[in-house]
């Protein structure tokens, strides 16, 4: 299936949905960071007793990421990073398929790059006028 192509401004209109997706996730990211010390000696522990407070949240925050991964996909976003909250939405510019980029910190939708030039080729959107 042909991937949905949005335009700048349906891109930045669903991103008030797309922040809140990309919060829980980065939350949930944080929640799994928090616990990594304590989640070897949970393992040792669970093996002997068969049940870890630790573990199960772990678990519980890596379900939360795979739930919002799925969301987002099925909004027709693409996750490129779930460490700084990158995602893309597929565009159509000059005739070409292009990515519309939004990083979790960064007010809109306000760059815009080729598929295979990624992060580090991002141009502003204003130039699309």
């Amino acid at each position: 299936m042909p991937p949905r192509l949005f335009t700048l401004a349906e891109a930045n209109a669903l991103l008030p949905q797309a922040r809140q997706l990309v919060a829980t996730m980065l939350d949930a990211r944080q929640e799994i960071l928090d616990l990594q010390p304590r989640l070897w000696p949970a393992v040792e522990k669970a093996v002997y007793n068969g049940g870890s407070k630790t573990l199960s949240e772990a678990a519980r925050q890596i379900i939360i990421i795979q739930d919002v991964l799925l969301a987002l996909a099925d909004l027709g976003i693409q996750v490129k990073d779930i460490n700084t909250g990158l995602i893309d939405f597929p565009a159509r510019y000059q005739g070409r398929i292009v990515l519309l980029c939004w990083q979790w910190d960064e007010p809109s939708v306000q760059f815009w790059h080729d598929v295979d030039d990624g992060f580090a080729g991002r141009k502003p959107t204003s130039s699309w006028e």
